[in-house]
């Protein structure tokens, strides 16, 4: 019998500090502090994205130490859902054990506090009167009244009191504010993944592997599904013009559950409106809505911010992407010999679906759509003169007169214009992946841009989706084309060609000099243009060596500027830099002739055009060096195809917050702008008065109304 009477006391000792502890302010203060900081970590890190990304942007290191704390997805994690449970127990203990106490004071007039009691309150004065104690009392009374009090008076034989209150509101004002918490974490739970967890966990479902979408929604098992009667969720469809769909995505770090619908949603028609900036002013989904249960067909249009709501679920219009477009692309060798360049040839395809490829040195690629843009409205230009960040020769030459080179030429990335918005037509993005998996994403424009009055193609690339595009800019022909740079660059890899063309340009300009009656004229001339278009062209022993040093393609201003760095004297590198490039410029001007021949094409003149295009020509062989790939695809034509991403939600505590949210709005104003006030006025015989006055709340407009009371009793008023 002892021994159970101990272990009873234990338990009730251990009960009464629990619930003292969970209905302790402090306690709830605590709990509030991390959910504010968890909802910082959850506003920073963008939530339910793929893992890979998360690799991409903290490492693999942190990427498995913050996944398993739950940081990407924190509104879900288990141990937030817990902490909202403990703050909706801890504040509603709190309000049942102080919401009696509290309703009680204000009821209650206090009318046991004695002259002791009266005389310890800071605010308290005595003053005199000429009326005895019941006609003093009903005059203050009376006053009281009009000042808005409540008023309650008490007649004695031998005194009298008078108890006044006002502002009792207030308490109610924390009842309000701390039931309101207890409201919004309530609706919280509800309309956050609590059901969808409580059936991964107790319910047998289970999310499905971002490596196994894809699947047809009739393949994929039933445990990674969720009903239509789940109470609760948030989550994403995607429908194309023309099709339907009766299941939503919920998005996780580690994949993706399917929730479905009690209805379908067929997409008859999107539309967009753009600004002159290129973000979309308008989109709205025109959009047939189908109940499975009773076949019922209703029409509507769905627009950002008005909302469908069928069958308590709201249809909202989150975005829109691609849905499909089909696309012709143009495929260029971008090495290889001239034949390659003339047989171009066209691949077909639609966005988020993917063809094999082979280059023409037998390699093997998948080339994959990944998107499509009809509109594109740019910055085109440059405005502080610094290399454009959209320029795809990146790398650095080792010091010297490698940036001078660069600096001088201009780079196929550069332009000195300021900022220029342009809508600049269709682009198409695509991925070459090789036999081993690697891939990296290409960003063409369909039309040449007009940079400085040229046309210019845009050939973009990254490494991967964490990178920004950089684009190598290429000078478009007199037929909007990339027929003669090619044919330059497939020039400027054949040995035959260049020699041919250093003959041609020694032969000018010993004519156009006069020397070529001097052989060591001639022969000097000779080996510095073999030179310059052999380092140019990457096929110089210094060119190759160099590439081997510093693991990039040999050739270009990078190689040119490297030899004079290491092989001419520091003070006479400024005039030979001006030699090389004069000599260089008139070789690949030979170049270009010989290719406009292949091409069936006139001989160029010697004019402003020609020599702009013979510039941005050259500065796009060098940065092409740093071009990934060996074929560039070009958008010949398209068939737009639109879709529309809807959020679907299903919100049983919305009504809830809202609730909850209203009674904050009270309680806060009940707080801070309805403070108690409570008077006791109390005779004392030979016609003295006690006046004493509380507040819970000190504020100068209590201090003025004690001073009023204190000013008007002491003069008789």
């Amino acid at each position: 019998m002892s021994i159970f009477t101990s272990d009873s006391s234990v338990f009730q000792r251990f009960t009464r500090a629990s619930v003292e502890l969970l209905s302790s302010m402090r306690f709830a203060i605590a709990l509030l502090t991390i959910i504010s900081i968890a909802s910082m970590i959850g506003t920073v890190i963008k939530q339910s994205e793929p893992y890979a990304n998360y690799v991409n942007q903290f490492g693999p290191f942190w990427a498995e130490i913050f996944n398993g704390l739950g940081l990407f997805a924190v509104y879900t994690a288990w141990w937030f859902l817990l902490i909202l449970a403990f703050l909706v127990v801890s504040v509603s203990f709190c309000v049942v054990r102080n919401a009696p106490k509290m309703l009680a004071d204000v009821r209650a007039w206090k009318e046991h506090v004695q002259e002791g009691g009266l005389r310890a309150l800071h605010h308290h004065f005595e003053y005199s009167t000429k009326l005895d104690h019941p006609a003093a009392a009903s005059v203050i009374a009376d006053r009281l009244v009009k000042d808005g009090y409540s008023v309650k008076t008490l007649i004695a034989d031998d005194h009298s009191k008078v108890m006044a209150k006002k502002g009792a509101a207030s308490k109610w004002g924390y009842i309000f504010a701390h039931s309101a918490i207890v409201f919004i974490c309530l609706g919280g739970l509800l309309d956050g993944d609590l059901f969808t967890r409580g059936q991964i966990w107790f319910g047998g479902k289970s999310i499905l592997p971002a490596n196994t979408q894809g699947m047809l929604i009739s393949d994929i098992p039933s445990e990674h599904k969720l009903s239509a009667s789940n109470p609760s969720y948030r989550a994403n469809i995607f429908v194309p013009e023309g099709a339907t769909s009766a299941t939503a995505l919920l998005s996780a770090t580690s994949g993706s559950i399917i929730q479905e619908l009690p209805f379908s949603v067929s997409l008859k028609k999107f539309h967009v409106e753009y600004y002159s900036t290129g973000m979309p002013k308008l989109f709205m989904s025109e959009v047939l809505i189908k109940d499975l249960d009773t076949g019922k067909e209703v029409e509507a249009k769905i627009k950002v911010n008005e909302p469908l709501i069928h069958r308590g679920v709201a249809i909202y219009q989150s975005s829109f992407e691609d849905g499909g477009s089909k696309l012709k692309l143009r495929a260029y060798p971008i090495q290889g010999s001239i034949d390659s360049v003339k047989s171009s040839f066209i691949v077909s395809g639609e966005v988020g679906q993917s063809t094999a490829l082979k280059s023409n040195n037998g390699t093997s690629y998948s080339l994959e759509f990944v998107g499509f843009r009809p509109t594109n409205v740019e910055n085109i230009a440059n405005a502080s003169g610094e290399v454009d960040v959209r320029g795809v020769a990146t790398q650095k030459a080792d010091a010297g007169l490698a940036q001078a080179f660069n600096n001088r030429l201009g780079s196929g990335a550069k332009t000195s214009k300021t900022a220029d918005l342009k809508n600049v037509g269709p682009s198409v993005q695509y991925k070459l992946r090789d036999a081993s998996g690697q891939a990296r994403e290409f960003s063409n424009y369909m039309q040449p841009l007009f940079l400085n009055g040229m046309p210019m193609f845009m050939l973009g690339v990254r490494e991967s989706a964490a990178e920004e595009f950089k684009y190598l800019r290429i000078p478009a022909d007199d037929n909007f084309s990339l027929n003669e740079w090619l044919t330059l660059r497939t020039l400027l890899q054949d040995q035959g060609a260049r020699q041919r063309a250093v003959q041609r340009f020694t032969q000018v300009l010993s004519q156009q000099t006069g020397f070529g009656s001097s052989p060591q004229a001639v022969s000097q001339l000779r080996e510095s243009a073999i030179r310059s278009i052999e380092l140019f062209a990457g096929a110089s022993e210094f060119a190759i060596k160099q590439a081997e040093e510093t693991g990039v393609s040999p050739g270009g201003f990078v190689a040119l500027g490297s030899f004079i760095d290491r092989a001419v004297p520091e003070v006479e590198r400024e005039k030979a830099a001006e030699v090389i490039l004069k000599v260089l410029n008139g070789v690949v001007w030979e170049l270009w002739q010989e290719a406009r021949a292949q091409l069936n094409l006139p001989a160029a003149k010697q004019d402003e055009k020609s020599q702009r295009f013979i510039q941005a020509a050259t500065s796009a062989l060098s940065d092409a060096n740093f071009y990934p790939a060996p074929l560039t695809f070009q958008l010949d034509s398209f068939e737009e195809v639109k879709a529309s991403v809807f959020q679907v939600t299903r919100s049983p505590g919305k009504n809830m917050v809202y609730f909850g949210c209203l009674l904050l709005v009270l309680g806060i104003f009940a707080m801070f702008y309805l403070p108690e006030r409570r008077i006791w006025v109390r005779s004392l015989g030979n016609g003295k008065n006690l006046f004493a006055m509380s507040t819970s709340r000190k504020t100068l407009d209590f201090e003025k109304e004690f001073n009023k009371y204190q000013e008007d009793l002491n003069h008789g008023n």
